[in-house]
């Protein structure tokens, strides 16, 4: 709701859901923006951004560049018509980085259908999924420079959005997210964007739609997939389905491990169990569970939360939630151990030890741990097959 001296401005929005899923045409949709006037309500005249000679990259894409929320919350923009690959015109509109370490793929159209964007940002996306950190900070970096900025340390300003002490690559750039913004969406691009997220893909599309206003140009900016009302239940649904396709394809590593730890023999542990109950094994030897996280090879900074007082599960997620936010990042529970069993309290706090371990990662982890505390009697063997 804006106020505008005497006189309010209403954003009323009714979105039938389809049975079929899909996103209901154009002439379904009612989402009338009124005026309260002193005297009488009245809708705002719709309007495009042609009409409003509003261009996409002298006025849309710069706006957003500097606004980059309005469309991707939690994103800092590092690049504008990005192209750094060979034999390719092609440019990415706005390149981001999330809060996750994941790049953001954002594009842009005033057109009035979305155009074919969702397979532009297919491209785009698969062509910058293998981008590094320092790669980034590079590209971060020119950036700056071009927009006026290039007193600013570009690696610096990247670790500090991302919270991170140190470059982490096995945590930077592991998925690629798309956001498509648009004047509106055809029938054809958002069918083709829920098939995408059906097979795992994170693609959003956001609508823009202008009003006119006294000569100002007033713009409504709405998610409108996945709806803001099922994203939750919709995550959930497609990473069922992921899990479903992965188990009929899967060809990673599922080692099982044999671990001693001083008199206790632990068979047939997967990669994450192992490593856990070598850390628990340490801290309940009387070793601080920071120290512990120092030899956790190249996911030492991440491995560890904590929060002060000795607390329980459910104390620990708000606590820790909110911890997070004060620096900046976010914590998801579900990269931890953080059952009631699971949490480890050490002089005054309580920890929860990271879940996400495989690959090198693993194998440095457990060596390093294994040689840095030679006196407690760790050893560790894949099971016999």
């Amino acid at each position: 709701m804006f106020r505008r001296r005497s006189r309010l401005i209403v954003l009323a929005h009714a979105v039938p859901l389809r049975l079929d899923g899909a996103i209901p045409e154009r002439s379904e949709l009612l989402m009338p923006i009124y005026e309260f006037a002193s005297e009488e309500i009245r809708p705002l005249s719709k309007t495009t951004f042609s009409l409003a000679q509003l261009q996409e990259r002298r006025d849309l894409q710069r706006l957003l560049r500097a606004n980059v929320s309005v469309v991707a919350p939690d994103t800092l923009v590092i690049a504008e018509e990005f192209g750094d690959w060979d034999e390719s015109r092609r440019r990415i509109d706005l390149l981001g980085i999330d809060r996750n370490a994941n790049l953001v793929v954002i594009e842009l159209k005033r057109t009035e259908d979305g155009g074919h964007m969702e397979l532009q940002s297919i491209r785009y996306a698969a062509m910058v999924s293998t981008m590094t950190f320092a790669q980034a900070a590079e590209v971060f970096g020119r950036y700056l420079t071009q927009i006026g900025k290039a007193d600013m340390d570009a690696r610096a300003e990247l670790l500090d959005f991302l919270g991170w002490d140190e470059p982490d690559e096995d945590a930077f750039a592991q998925d690629v997210r798309i956001v498509l913004a648009s004047a509106e969406f055809g029938r054809e691009l958002t069918t083709s964007v829920l098939w995408l997220i059906e097979r795992g893909i994170d693609i959003r599309c956001v609508r823009l739609q202008p009003y006119g206003l006294d000569g100002r140009i007033l713009v409504d900016v709405q998610q409108i997939i996945p709806l803001p009302e099922v994203a939750e239940y919709q995550v959930r649904v497609t990473e069922k389905k992921r899990k479903e396709r992965e188990a009929r394809t899967d060809t990673r590593d599922w080692t099982s491990y044999d671990v001693t730890l001083g008199e206790r023999q632990l068979t047939g542990l997967r990669k994450r169990h192992a490593i856990y109950q070598v850390f628990r094994h340490l801290v309940e030897r009387g070793i601080a569970p920071e120290k512990v996280a120092q030899h956790c090879g190249p996911r030492a900074n991440r491995a560890l939360v904590s929060v002060e007082g000795e607390v329980a599960v459910e104390d620990f997620h708000r606590l820790a939630k909110e911890a997070r936010v004060k620096e900046g990042r976010n914590f998801d529970p579900g990269r931890y151990f953080c059952g009631e069993d699971e949490l480890l309290h050490f002089e005054g706090r309580t920890y929860a030890f990271l879940n996400q371990w495989g690959g090198r990662a693993f194998d440095e982890a457990m060596a390093d741990l294994r040689d840095a505390f030679p006196n407690n009697e760790i050893a560790f063997a894949p099971c016999e097959q």
